[in-house]
């Protein structure tokens, strides 16, 4: 082995060459990506090739006046190998000496510096060497592939492109690998020239000269780097042009007219040149992955971004692979940081000091701003903060009091809405208007503001850490409340504005076109809460249509309590009106039908029956009665329905629809199955379903829906197992489809689940109870989420796990218990006691049953009292008592023929059959469950008919004549 160290023109071992005064390691030809601190690391080990290099030592040489981790160099040590395959084919580099330290143990020898392929020619027609930077090895590039082919293909067809982008977002990684994938290509090779730290425009062209190696006899070289250019096969690369970009765009429009068309350029810049002849790329962040609660780590790994951040926090710890745990955080955290490549970096270079949830936490905006980049990174870059005054010291003083006032804005923003906060005071609309687009545009060219044309209107945004330094700057100059104070009032009006057009346009058309309002909603009333009570409880009010439409429902609750504590201090009872309304619909939503929520709706009802405003008092008779309802006071439901009914009379057609809507409720509750048909009917003949969102908003869900959803459990209780089959399954399409999550939300719990598992359609309910659970889950609605654990365990236990199924129940019982949703209580009280049956609990099975038969009696609550009976039958008979169970059972068939439930009926024929006493009694039940089953005319796949035909013994025949089916 020849000692030589690297301050000879290079050492070569095994197929690689290192050029350390370059920077540069190749591998035969190729550069070697390797990044900085893995390439200090092995010119460091080669200075001292077979010798143990102390770990100490190459931490202090690799990362000097810094205390780092063992497992920081371990990465670094990992990193290496990799690179140079270290361990394969017989190939061994590095050694790590227990208790010593790390040592280079590969044979190496000297070698000449590369020449370049230009040398072949005659001496007066050389060309240039390839002019490598010191960070050429930029390291591994996500999400950039598609880019590098589309740059690399636009040179060989146009010869001038420009990247453009604001700080940090890769393009002079990006513009590295385009030089690399095309320098095999290229007969005379790249010249890369870093422009940052020219101060002078004037040297821009000198700085080219200096690259190529052309000398510089005169006061403009130009003309000289022209005639070495001319007719050369080769790509110039110019990096960091906006700081000199007269003097860069000058040089490159002259070197792309005059060199001849072989050559090529690539320039970086925050904004276009503007020559002739540019072809402009604008640069976009890494992609990244949507807000979602349940992001797995594979899901999150599929973007560049995430890939990113998870590389770097790997060198940064020595090691680490992303979890589901933490998969959600790592993408909050690209996600605040805009997708910018040199933030995610940073970003991930603070794990070890935060961790990953620590990291989440403290990602602040003074934060970001502060975050340091590696020593060895670009001058511009070492932090966010420098990145940035790199380009605000480029801005005339104009554009920067744009940028800075702009950055009040937190999401998207029209020229209109930027001319209302950028305007001084006594200054014309119009003219403010037109000097605002021309500030944005100039900052949009610049790369500081990003537009967006995907809404109605053009709009625009700054990115995350141009917003954070510019408020940062607009604190520093004093208008920061100024200007909050003027955004608080822009906002108000644009909701205002949108409110207006809540009653003309449909849900989703008017969620689509201000969806983009909600971050600014939130700062302008974190604002003006204090500084501007009135513009706080105007806009609370103002914003209901969007929080209800965002699902935003602890939101909404949150804002409207203070906001009524501040309308109740200005006395502004017409905004404490709409105020009550909102904070009673949420506390619905998400606390159920408690006592706060009762009376909530109460105070509704009495300020709109004091002011005489029919629409609120028909708001709060529709709370009520819905908290009756679900406290299971149903015949005071009833009175509220029919009084709700009297009201809408004097306002529309529409609201008496929803009224006979709401009788058919009560009534199917009730038991009075065949009254609450007719009305639901009724209902839907006449409603008039608004194409605005107005509607939904005034009754929280979709009226339609609600009706068809008790529709299809009427159908079922009638026998038309099949039509309320149909009705729950379109029902959940169709909410889907829309993308209300809400309606979606009630019409499972309502009609999908149930009538899933009356219909005995487990699979098809499995769907629909992990949807409920899901969207209980994603929006934190807790008592949704009960229902969807109820159903849960209903289902487990139908499907012959009891052991199972009973945890669920219970669980999910007490939780339902405070809540008190009488729709379903009952009915999961049936399914617990016979599930405690199947256990063989029987004395529990028995309480719960008589409770449930408690509650039916106290709350006339009737319309499943024949399955309550049926039931308690079938325990009584499991129990040996005999007569008491025909008893009962006799009193369950009373009811199921009273109400016109034919569904009851076949499962009380059914287990007639099975608890008969003796043979008269059987052929009794038979031939009852005979003429059960002949009164079908649909539903024969149900769970429950197929068991009634399969405990009769023989196939059943197709009756004679059909009934008249209901629409």
């Amino acid at each position: 082995m020849t000692g030589q160290a690297p301050s000879d023109p290079g050492v070569a071992f095994g197929p690689f060459r290192l050029f350390a005064a370059r920077h540069l390691l190749l591998e035969g030809e190729t550069p070697v990506r390797l990044g900085s601190r893995a390439r200090d690391l092995l010119i460091a080990l080669l200075e001292q090739p077979g010798r143990a290099v102390a770990k100490e030592a190459l931490c202090a040489r690799i990362w000097p006046n810094v205390l780092v981790e063992d497992g920081t160099l371990r990465a670094q040590v990992a990193a290496l190998r990799k690179a140079l395959r270290d361990g394969q084919n017989g190939r061994r580099y590095i050694a790590n000496i227990a208790g010593r330290g790390y040592a280079f143990v590969g044979e190496i020898s000297a070698v000449a510096a590369p020449m370049a392929a230009a040398q072949e020619l005659p001496e007066s027609a050389a060309a240039p060497s390839p002019a490598l930077s010191p960070f050429l090895s930029t390291g591994r590039l996500f999400g950039r592939s598609d880019v590098i082919e589309t740059l690399t293909q636009r040179l060989v067809e146009d010869r001038f492109v420009t990247v453009v982008g604001p700080g940090g977002i890769g393009k002079t990684a990006v513009a590295l690998a385009v030089a690399d994938r095309l320098r095999p290509t290229l007969r005379h090779g790249v010249c890369f020239v870093d422009l940052s730290p020219l101060a002078d425009d004037r040297l821009v062209s000198t700085a080219l000269a200096s690259a190529l190696g052309v000398g510089v006899a005169s006061d403009d070289p130009l003309p000289g780097i022209v005639a070495f250019l001319r007719e050369r096969d080769a790509l110039i690369v110019l990096d960091n042009c906006e700081h000199v970009i007269d003097s860069a765009a000058r040089l490159s429009e002259t070197i792309a007219r005059d060199a001849g068309t072989r050559l090529r350029i690539l320039a970086t810049s925050r904004e276009a040149l503007g020559v002739q002849g540019e072809w402009v790329f604008r640069l976009a962040p890494l992609a990244l992955p949507e807000a979602a609660a349940r992001l797995s780590a594979v899901d999150a790994m599929g973007y560049p971004a995430v890939q990113l951040f998870v590389e770097r926090a790997a060198m940064c710890l020595g090691e680490y692979a992303l979890t589901d745990a933490h998969a959600p955080a790592v993408a909050n955290i690209c996600r605040h940081l805009d997708g910018i490549a040199l933030a995610i970096e940073i970003a991930a270079g603070q794990v070890d000091a935060f961790g990953i949830a620590g990291l989440e936490r403290v990602l602040d905006d003074r934060f970001r701003l502060a975050m340091q980049g590696r020593r060895t990174g670009l001058a511009r870059h070492r932090t966010m903060t420098t990145a940035l005054d790199w380009s605000y010291q480029l801005l005339p003083e104009a554009e920067r009091v744009t940028l800075c006032r702009l950055a009040v804005f937190a999401g998207l923003f029209t020229i209109a809405e930027a001319a209302g906060v950028l305007a001084e005071e006594g200054a014309g609309e119009g003219a403010d208007a037109a000097t605002a687009a021309e500030s944005i545009a100039n900052l949009v060219t610049k790369s500081l503001i990003v537009p967006n044309f995907e809404t109605r209107l053009p709009s625009y945004r700054l990115l995350e850490m141009t917003r954070a330094y510019a408020l940062q700057k607009l604190e520093e100059s004093g208008e920061h409340v100024a200007c909050m104070r003027r955004h608080a009032r822009q906002c108000l009006a644009a909701m205002e504005a949108a409110s207006a057009e809540w009653d003309a346009l449909p849900a989703e058309a008017w969620l689509a076109r201000h969806r983009r309002l909600i971050d600014d909603v939130r700062a302008a009333l974190d604002f003006s809460l204090e500084a501007e009570p009135a513009t706080a409880v105007a806009l609370t009010v103002a914003a209901v249509p969007l929080w209800y439409q965002l699902s935003l429902l602890n939101e909404c609750y949150e804002r409207t309590c203070r906001a009524l504590a501040l309308a109740a201090a200005a006395a502004d009872t017409a905004r404490q009106l709409r105020l009550h309304v909102a904070k009673a619909w949420s506390l619905m939503q998400l606390k159920g039908f408690v006592r706060e929520t009762e009376d909530a709706w109460t105070t509704v009802l009495d300020l709109s029956r004091a002011s005489g405003d029919a629409e609120y008092q028909l708001r709060g008779i529709w709370g009520l009665w819905a908290t009756r309802v679900n406290a299971g006071a149903l015949r005071a439901s009833l009175d509220l329905a029919r009084e709700f009914l009297d009201v809408a009379g004097s306002t529309n057609e529409t609201d008496r629809s929803v009224g006979h809507r709401m009788i058919g409720h009560s009534l199917h509750l009730l038991g009075d199955q065949p009254a609450a048909h007719r009305h639901l009917e009724r209902m839907l003949a006449g409603y008039v379903a608004p194409a605005t969102g107005a509607q939904t908003l005034r009754y929280i869900f979709d009226q339609r829906s609600l009706a068809r959803s008790f529709l299809a459990r009427i159908c079922w209780l009638q026998g038309l197992s099949d039509q309320a089959r149909r009705i729950a399954w379109q029902l959940a399409d169709d909410e889907r489809s829309r993308g209300d999550d809400l309606s979606l939300v009630q019409v499972l719990v309502q009609a999908s689940c149930p009538v899933g598992l009356l219909v005995g359609d487990l699979a098809a309910v499995q769907g629909f109870v992990d949807d409920l659970v899901g969207k209980a889950e994603r929006y934190q609605w807790h008592f949704w989420r009960a229902f969807g654990v109820c159903f849960r365990g209903v289902l487990t236990v139908q499907r012959g796990d009891v052991a199972a199924g009973l945890p669920l129940l219970e669980d999910a019982l007490k939780g339902l218990r405070g809540i008190d949703f009488g729709v379903h209580y009952l009915f999961f009280l049936c399914r617990y006691a016979e599930a405690l049956g199947l256990a063989g609990r029987h004395d529990e099975a028995r309480a719960t049953i008589e409770a449930a038969i408690e509650r039916s009696e106290r709350n006339d609550e009737r319309w499943c009292i024949a399955e309550v009976l049926r039931l308690k039958a079938t325990l009584l008979h499991r129990e040996g008592e005999h007569a008491p169970a025909q008893a009962v059972l006799a009193e369950a068939r009373q009811w199921a023929e009273r109400q016109g439930a034919l569904a009851w009926s076949l499962r009380i024929a059914t287990s007639a059959v099975r608890l008969a006493p003796d043979a008269d009694s059987a052929a009794a039940a038979h031939a009852e469950l005979a003429a059960v089953l002949d009164r079908f005319t649909e539903g024969r796949d149900t769970a429950d008919y197929r068991e009634a035909v399969a405990v009769l013994g023989r196939p059943r025949r197709q009756p004679a004549r059909k009934r008249a089916r209901p629409s």
